[in-house]
């Protein structure tokens, strides 16, 4: 029976537990310096069992997902409740998934710590499995969608949502939503990634593993690009759920706005010295500048003025009475803002800055494709041979 941990981390008591690395000859030591080996040995040795014990939670937590979630929902599907689709593209390849770390990577690796004694194989253990980790890729593309399904049929119907908040309220669950256990296996590959590094880093490199962990590293960070990706998507679009209840803005939900960046900042009035209070949120397509209003349920804005990135400019001023400032103006609008330090100032240009800049490109590109649709459709048109041909109708 598989066992639930609450976290992905070892504790203390776990480490404490497997510090004590067998002090046994190698063939790769070195004659002099053994003391710094066997500190070293031990330091591979628990990363390797914080990637097993991490490995177990995270086999019992897609064993969640396929097993009771996905399960359920299937049996419910089944009985006519909703489209068995939904559920088939909700939770994509996660069977798959599943199956790989259950049958194959996590005994591998449990067979890697019993063997430790004849050294360190992490890098090789990995290496054989690695290329299926490309797996992940038709998750996470599927990701952002699974998302949008979850969240309309949750709404839509009764015996959906029951479901799930029937497994929701199970210990099992450890207090999270099926969001946040469906985000797991987006997080996986760069946790590999992440250890996997650090295995190395400790590594000799003259040792047999270590050529088989580099090797391991380059196909692993690969895939963990594409999670890391998805990450900051599904965290943006989190965000900007938020900000949507808090400012009331529909473009804000906008599938093509992309949230930037947030903060506290000071809008200096045009006619006098005067500064206020500002709270501004940065899009890829537009800023907002608000002021905070008072409510009971929550923090919320007031939506004081908006500037498109569509004609947007921005640059650092001077001004004696107020250090740290720059200009945003639009086709309608021009803000003075004065940032809190010349940091912050300075990231709030760049981002500003980097959003005209994507924006300019992404206009360009719409721009030249009707005249590189235009040249292609003109190349096949004369590749078309001009010699007539005739229709013969046989005997009709």
């Amino acid at each position: 029976m598989l066992r639930w941990e609450s976290n992905n981390t070892l504790s203390s008591q776990e480490r404490a537990r497997l510090g004590a690395v067998p002090k046994v000859p190698r063939p790769w030591r070195r004659s002099k310096g053994e003391a710094k080996e066997e500190e070293t040995e031990s330091k591979l040795f628990l990363i390797a069992n914080e990637l097993l014990q991490t490995e177990r939670a995270y086999v019992a937590r897609l064993h969640l997902l396929d097993q009771v979630f996905c399960l359920r929902l299937t049996e419910e599907a089944e009985r006519g409740s909703f489209p068995p689709e939904v559920i088939r593209n909700i939770f994509s390849n996660i069977s798959s998934i599943y199956s790989f770390h259950c049958q194959f990577l996590l005994p591998d690796l449990e067979s890697c710590i019993c063997r430790w004694q004849e050294g360190p194989g992490l890098g090789k253990a990995l290496l054989q499995y690695a290329p299926f980790l490309r797996m992940y890729a038709d998750y996470v593309r599927n990701f952002d969608g699974a998302m949008e399904l979850l969240k309309t049929w949750t709404e839509r119907s009764s015996a959906f949502r029951s479901i799930i908040n029937d497994v929701q309220s199970q210990e099992v669950c450890g207090r999270l939503t099926l969001q946040d256990h469906m985000l797991e296996p987006v997080q996986r590959v760069p946790r590999y990634e992440m250890l996997l590094k650090d295995y190395l880093k400790k590594l000799p490199e003259d040792h047999p593993d270590y050529q088989f962990s580099q090797k391991s590293l380059q196909v692993i960070s690969m895939a963990a690009t594409h999670s890391n990706s998805a990450i900051q998507k599904a965290e943006s679009q989190k965000r900007q759920l938020e900000i949507y209840k808090m400012v009331g803005e529909e473009e804000v939900v906008n599938p093509t706005n992309q949230f930037l960046k947030e903060g506290r900042l000071r809008k200096l009035a045009a006619r006098n010295t005067l500064a206020m209070e500002r709270h501004l949120f940065m899009f890829s397509n537009f800023l907002l500048c608000c002021r905070p209003r008072f409510s009971l349920v929550g923090q919320r804005f007031t939506v004081r003025c908006k500037v498109d990135v569509d004609g947007m400019q921005v640059h650092q001023t001077t001004n004696e009475d107020h250090p740290y400032t720059f200009q945003v103006s639009g086709k309608e609008r021009t803000l003075e803002l004065q940032a809190s330090c010349e940091r912050d100032r300075d990231e709030w240009i760049k981002i500003i800055q980097d959003a005209i800049g994507e924006f300019q490109e992404k206009q360009e590109t719409f721009r030249l494709a009707p005249k590189e649709n235009a040249s292609y459709k003109k190349v096949v048109l004369r590749s078309i041979p001009k010699t007539p041909f005739r229709l013969d109708f046989g005997g009709l």
